[in-house]
């Protein structure tokens, strides 16, 4: 097989796969493009006729599901609990990277293992604590707990790792304590990574789905994918009005992907270069 044809296979495996991935999408905004009769109609059609904005009128003007006030706790819960995420695994992170401390690599190895714990069997401990200190339906009970990530420490861990220590020496030389040396050398240097861990916190915390169900109970204080799942209760088989939901989920999600593609690109490819 001539180079030529072996590029036109890659091209025609790569473009099979890339449709293959987004024609649910695709479907998913047609879909909340149509009216009720247009989207029960058999065969479906790919083009709505006529194009309808019947969901998103329903899920933003509805009384007894606020999705616009569920759209904004998600937005303030997931921001926050990756702003969290960051301080705490950065600085745990240089800690187990650059500090020298006794149990330091008996403590690393007991925080990589907590990965192996399966989230489900926290939800009753952590939800007796939540509940003991009063956080329960508030905003906070989505945003703290998990915000000591064991992935973000590991992962952090691995990219300063790869960071030349000469620059820290430096910084040294040149008066900095380590916390100085941390903060203005160490995190500037760091942005690929901080970058991609602050994306994943946030989508973990965005597409939370089954801790909100528990500790959350008021129509108002939901976030998105508890509350999406309402739609479909209420709604039963309205397919614009749940298409709708999704959509308007899928955007924040989208925008962040697009404006941080070339850090989390960065850091995936750095955070392991270095054991």
């Amino acid at each position: 097989m001539t180079s030529a044809l072996r590029r036109t296979a890659r091209y025609l495996v790569l473009v099979t796969l890339a449709l293959i991935f987004v024609a649910p999408l695709a479907w998913m905004v047609v879909t909340s493009l149509k009216d009720y009769p247009d989207a029960q109609r058999i065969p479906p059609s790919w083009l709505p006729d006529p194009v309808s904005g019947y969901g998103y009128e329903q899920i933003l003007n509805s009384s007894a599901n606020p999705v616009l006030r569920w759209f904004l706790n998600s937005m303030l819960a997931a921001t926050l609990h990756a702003l969290l995420v960051l301080v705490t695994a950065a600085m745990a992170g240089y800690a187990l990277a650059r500090l020298r401390f006794r149990g330091r690599k008996v403590g690393f190895a007991l925080i990589v293992a907590t990965l192996f714990v399966p989230p489900t069997s926290l939800i009753i401990p952590n939800f007796l604590v939540v509940d003991s200190i009063g956080w329960i339906d508030t905003l906070a009970v989505v945003v703290v707990p998990g915000a000591a990530s064991a992935f973000g420490v590991f992962f952090l861990r691995q990219f300063f790792l790869s960071l030349p220590r000469e620059l820290e020496e430096a910084a040294v030389l040149d008066g900095a304590n380590q916390w100085q040396t941390f903060v203005r050398v160490v995190l500037p240097l760091s942005k690929p990574a901080l970058a991609t861990l602050a994306v994943l916190s946030f989508l973990t915390n965005w597409n939370d789905f089954l801790w909100p169900i528990f500790v959350l109970f008021s129509p108002e204080q939901l976030t998105l994918p508890p509350g999406l799942g309402l739609l479909q209760g209420a709604y039963v088989t309205d397919y614009p009005v749940i298409m709708a939901g999704a959509v308007l989920a899928s955007v924040p999600v989208l925008v962040l992907f697009v404006l941080a593609q070339r850090y989390v690109i960065q850091g995936v490819s750095r955070s392991g270069l270095k054991g």
